[in-house]
């Protein structure tokens, strides 16, 4: 399972500068404070022994201590800006990689990925692979160094004293943090698992509340989801107990490995071998080196689950593609014609949701697509999109088969508007330069007027610039629409697949939005997946998907 976490090694090379930044603040602020306790020790050591007749110079003893106080506080902060920010940015990478893993795999039929699953292993699966990266590399890294500087010292004042803190630092620092490792990794699975469970059963919960109510089935749900959060309490009970007893133990090796010294301390005490605030001054260093292993273990037990979450998320990287690549890609041409040969397709070969679909949409035509819930059209348009194959027969764009087209271009030729198609909490300017970033303000109106919201932008205080809140709520449903319906404009692509798009509207609003269809989309081919009532002169042609097969639309055939 630990071999999952080396796939993300090179996501973390191009930070290594920022996280060598704050593996050095980190090391900075622990040999600080090691310093810190041996000067400090040194200093009320020798201020108890020296004489009231004797001259002790308090001055540069104080003046290190709190120059180590100082330099370990700012070293700190650095270290905690440092690594925030090193995390921070490996998250961004992560979260990139994985979105660019998943897109091409989408949709997701039969590859065992619900909903609440897929949200676990783009979130919480990702914010476990800090810990690797970060938390735990760091102060391990920086307990070998600390440790080295500890012995080099008492490799200067008293060697013999090596071969007692040599074992226990070592036990400390590698023995049971890797003992920590094993013993973790089956109840850091089973964390993540509990995990996904729980997302799974809330979102379940959340999408289908109504059936649930309707079917009396909540009490089922509930116990179901409380399950799910025991178990999370139970691998999560098993991790603190193990880190409990991993941290007890280095504290306790410590303790008996500061004793050994001592020992061997005063026996070279009694020979006046070392000085006694020597003597104290290394005791409590050789103390304070042990706290970069007790920081280590709180990572080191997340590690199990690192790696379970690891393991999750290369396997959805490995899924197969939900189309494969052309071999020999070739442009899309100039002819803008799209059409359906013959098309089979069904998520399940014993049961074909398309059974020789044929038709052609003409450069420039509009044209709408109707048929009962589950007929196949959302289906239908993934083929036109190619977000799928199909089993048999051809969609091409002009002579060229969809599955022969390089993908960017096949993209700039057809873009969707589907009907969950989401408003971000930003500008009004922001989420229409997801479609084109390059856009200046002239193009954006030119798109928003099109889609008749041009006007109402204008007399908006801040225009452009305005802040829509969560979900869109400061704009009516009708308006959160059309301003999707300009970000697609915007793209330029000469087809349009529109799914479902008044989808939530009431009925006035819909009758508009299909009414202002035909002006808004300029000439462009348009192909329209819905269940609306369609007003006059919206579309040129309406097909009716019925029974696998398209059909000019015969109102007595539904």
């Amino acid at each position: 399972m630990m071999k999952a976490l080396l796939t993300f090694v090179p996501l973390a090379a191009p930070r290594w500068r920022r996280m060598a930044l704050a593996l050095v603040l980190s090391l900075i602020t622990l040999l600080a404070g090691i310093a810190l306790l041996g000067v400090s020790g040194w200093f009320l050591t020798a201020a108890f022994l020296t004489t009231a007749g004797a001259a002790f110079n308090l001055f540069v003893p104080s003046a290190l201590v709190r120059g180590l106080s100082f330099i370990r506080i700012l070293a700190r902060y650095g270290e905690k800006l440092a690594g925030h920010d090193a995390t921070l940015r490996l998250l961004s990478d992560l979260r990139g990689w994985s979105f660019a893993a998943l897109f091409p795999r989408l949709p997701l039929p039969g590859q065992g990925l619900r909903h609440g699953d897929l949200v676990s292993r783009l979130t919480a699966d990702i914010d476990a692979l800090d810990t690797v990266f970060l938390v735990a590399i760091g102060p391990f890294v920086t307990a070998v160094l600390a440790g080295g500087l500890v012995i080099a010292g008492m490799a200067i004042f008293l060697p013999e004293a090596i071969w007692v803190y040599l074992p226990g630092y070592l036990l400390a620092v590698l023995g049971i943090p890797a003992l920590l490792v094993l013993l973790t990794q089956k109840p850091g699975a089973a964390l993540v698992a509990a995990t996904a469970s729980a997302r799974i059963g809330l979102l379940d919960a959340l999408d289908g509340r109504q059936d649930l109510i309707a079917f009396a089935a909540l009490p089922h749900a509930r116990q179901g989801f409380a399950t799910s959060v025991a178990g999370l309490g139970v691998a999560r009970r098993r991790i603190g107990t193990w880190q409990a007893l991993s941290a007890a133990a280095i504290q306790g090796l410590a303790g008996l490995t500061t004793l050994g010294v001592l020992l061997l301390g005063l026996e070279r005490f009694a020979s006046q071998g070392i000085d006694a605030p020597v003597l104290v001054g290394l005791l409590l260093a050789g103390l304070g080196s042990f706290e970069a292993s007790a920081m280590g273990v709180r990572a080191v037990a997340k590690l199990g689950a690192a790696s379970a979450a690891a393991q999750r998320l290369s396997a959805m990287a490995a899924l197969r593609p939900a189309v494969d690549p052309p071999l020999v890609p070739q442009p899309r041409g100039d002819d803008l014609t799209l059409s359906l040969d013959g098309v089979w397709f069904g998520h399940d070969a014993e049961r074909p949701v398309l059974k020789g679909a044929t038709h052609i949409f003409a450069p420039g035509s509009r044209t709408a697509i109707i048929g009962l819930s589950g007929a196949g059209k959302t289906t239908l348009l993934h083929l036109l999109l190619r977000l799928c194959d199909p089993d048999r027969g051809d969609v091409r764009l002009g002579a060229i088969r969809l599955c022969d087209i390089a993908e960017d271009a096949l993209h700039s030729a057809i873009a969707l508007l589907g009907k969950d198609a989401p408003i971000f909490a930003d500008t009004i300017r922001d989420n229409l330069r997801i479609a084109a970033p390059e856009a200046d303000d002239a193009a954006l109106f030119a798109a928003l007027d099109a889609a008749r919201l041009g006007d109402h932008v204008r007399s908006l205080p801040k225009g452009l610039d305005t802040l829509l809140g969560e979900s869109a709520q400061t704009l009516s449903s009708g308006q959160a629409r059309r301003l999707a319906l300009a970000r697609v404009l915007l793209t330029n692509a000469p087809i349009l697949v529109l799914d479902e798009p008044t989808a939530g509207l009431d009925r006035e609003t819909e009758a508009q939005f299909l009414a202002d269809l035909g002006a808004a989309t300029g000439g462009r081919t348009v192909i329209l997946a819905t269940h609306a009532s369609l007003p006059a002169g919206a579309v040129d042609t309406v097909l009716s998907l019925r029974d696998g097969r398209l059909a000019p639309f015969d109102p007595r055939g539904l």
